[in-house]
């Protein structure tokens, strides 16, 4: 059996240590991302890397401000009170030597736009959109980069609940890409400390077999 040790050894890190990146390292990680697959073979995906310990900082300030401007509309206590709790889970690349901000462009799914021309499909369309090849593209990219990483020593961490500071966050980097919005951000770094995670599913409980 091939060993898959380096699926295995993937976990989601949030404490990294004080040590740099080189950027030829990065170069490779991200030359190892974009090997995925992607629908239409169409590559609309755009790394913005960011090393600027002052950049990162302004980063995780410009998402607690916006939690705080959302958290204030809000008039549920406890819905505001689950809001900004978790706050702290969406700014942990604060800590990270560099950070990997991922940029999207728009893709039409298959048969979207004849669907859209029709009347009566309303179900077919909401579940393309719903299953959203453009995600998925960047699902596998991310998943490549950091199965990269942990095979050459780093930790990463999968990061999408700050995206509704998307705008704040490509203005502190001061940078806009036509077509292309911000889907995730993956810090990258030595991992600091014991690393582990959640269990999961048994597979027999997640797979049906059709005879």
């Amino acid at each position: 059996m091939s060993n898959l040790d380096f699926i295995y050894n993937r976990h989601s890190v949030r404490k990294f240590k004080n040590e740099d990146v080189p950027m030829e390292d990065l170069k490779e990680i991200l030359k190892a991302a974009t090997y995925c697959a992607s629908a239409k073979n169409v590559q609309n995906w755009h790394f913005a890397v960011v090393k600027d310990k002052e950049k990162i900082e302004n980063m995780a300030k410009a998402i607690e401000k916006k939690n705080l401007d959302i958290a204030s509309k809000i008039e549920d206590e406890k819905t505001k009170k689950s809001f900004t709790k978790f706050v702290r889970f969406a700014t942990v690349f604060r800590n990270a030597p560099v950070t990997v901000l991922i940029y999207a462009s728009s893709y039409t799914p298959t048969g979207l736009e004849e669907l859209n021309n029709l009347t009566g499909y309303e179900d077919e369309i909401n579940h393309i959109l719903d299953m959203s090849p453009k995600m998925q593209s960047i699902g596998a990219l991310i998943e490549n980069l950091s199965l990269a990483a942990t095979e050459m020593g780093y930790g990463t961490c999968w990061m999408t609940s700050g995206n509704y500071a998307a705008k704040e966050i490509s203005e502190v980097i001061d940078f806009q890409k036509e077509g292309f919005s911000l889907a995730a951000i993956v810090p990258i770094g030595i991992p600091e400390g014991p690393i582990k995670s959640p269990g999961r599913k048994p597979v027999d409980e997640v797979m049906s077999i059709i005879k």
